[in-house]
């Protein structure tokens, strides 16, 4: 995987992120949601780099082979916006003071978060599979509670943990063959490590409290996406018979906003590369 990317680890203050970065050109940030780690895009990082774009794929802070920062009652060490705070010291870091950045997932609400608390530093934004976690609560009914349980499983305190370490590969599917070996030994090694399951673990404690709050705020305050924004959805996921239109939502966090349906199940990095990285390629020349 990478190959020809640099593989290390940078100083952001509170933790160390463990990134892999390469190319030339307009750099772009690339988000993994959960439970995966940066290598979720090995087959879509060379080809941002063969069209002429400098790539960026960390793991987050928490997850993969990066720090688990100290836990705080208030979940607020695994935010989005200490995530964002993070990455935007990680681009710094690398020489990039604006940038790119798309969103997977869980990665999909840092990606929101980093255009409202840094708008200066995002250039252009896409977010993938997801709509804005207030949002969702907002929604949230029968029919969301019964497919998206686990948001409120992994918000319990210690249950959720004991029961993924007790048996990873029931909670977390995937196979080397769908997501390339290398990566698919990465997922599982970050699947048994217990501070890693319980840091992303607080990414969801996180997500029902102090991301929440932080969401509303923005609302009250009348924050918006101020850069041209991209939503990518998967065709084989759930996001359209929840929520219908999910662009009708989005229109009512960004000022410029277009989408795009990938034809994939949940995971389109690994499911459908080419037309992932086709899109992000479009989009941001």
């Amino acid at each position: 995987m990478f190959e020809g990317f640099v593989d290390e680890r940078v100083d952001v203050g509170e933790v160390e992120l463990r990134v892999r970065h390469g190319g030339d050109g307009p750099p772009v940030l690339l988000i993994h949601g959960h439970p995966r780690t940066g290598s979720t895009w090995h087959r879509v990082a060379p080809r941002l780099v063969e069209a002429g774009l400098s790539v960026v794929c960390p793991d987050m802070r928490g997850y993969g082979r990066s720090g688990c920062a100290s836990l705080e009652d208030d979940h607020s060490q695994q935010s989005k916006r200490a995530v964002a705070g993070d990455l935007v010291r990680l681009m710094k870091a690398l020489g990039h003071e604006r940038f790119a950045v798309a969103g997977h997932d869980r990665g999909c609400y840092v990606a929101l978060r980093l255009t409202l608390d840094h708008p200066s530093a995002v250039r252009k934004a896409v977010l993938m599979d997801g709509v804005p976690i207030s949002e969702a609560l907002a929604r949230c009914d029968a029919r969301f509670a019964a497919a998206w349980w686990h948001w409120f499983f992994f918000a319990q305190p210690d249950k959720p943990e004991r029961a993924i370490l007790a048996d990873p590969d029931a909670w977390y599917s995937g196979t080397p063959e769908r997501m390339g070996a290398e990566n698919h030994d990465e997922f599982r090694a970050a699947t048994r490590d217990p501070d890693t399951v319980r840091a992303m673990l607080e990414d969801y404690r996180a997500g029902l409290t102090v991301d929440h709050e932080h969401e509303l705020a923005d609302r009250a305050e009348g924050r918006r996406i101020t850069c041209p924004a991209l939503f990518l959805w998967s065709t084989r996921d759930d996001t359209e018979d929840l929520y219908g239109d999910p662009l009708a939502i989005w229109r009512g966090w960004a000022t410029d906003i277009r989408g795009v349906p990938i034809e994939s199940g949940h995971h389109m990095a690994e499911e459908n590369p080419k037309a992932v990285a086709q899109a992000l390629t479009d989009f941001f020349r």
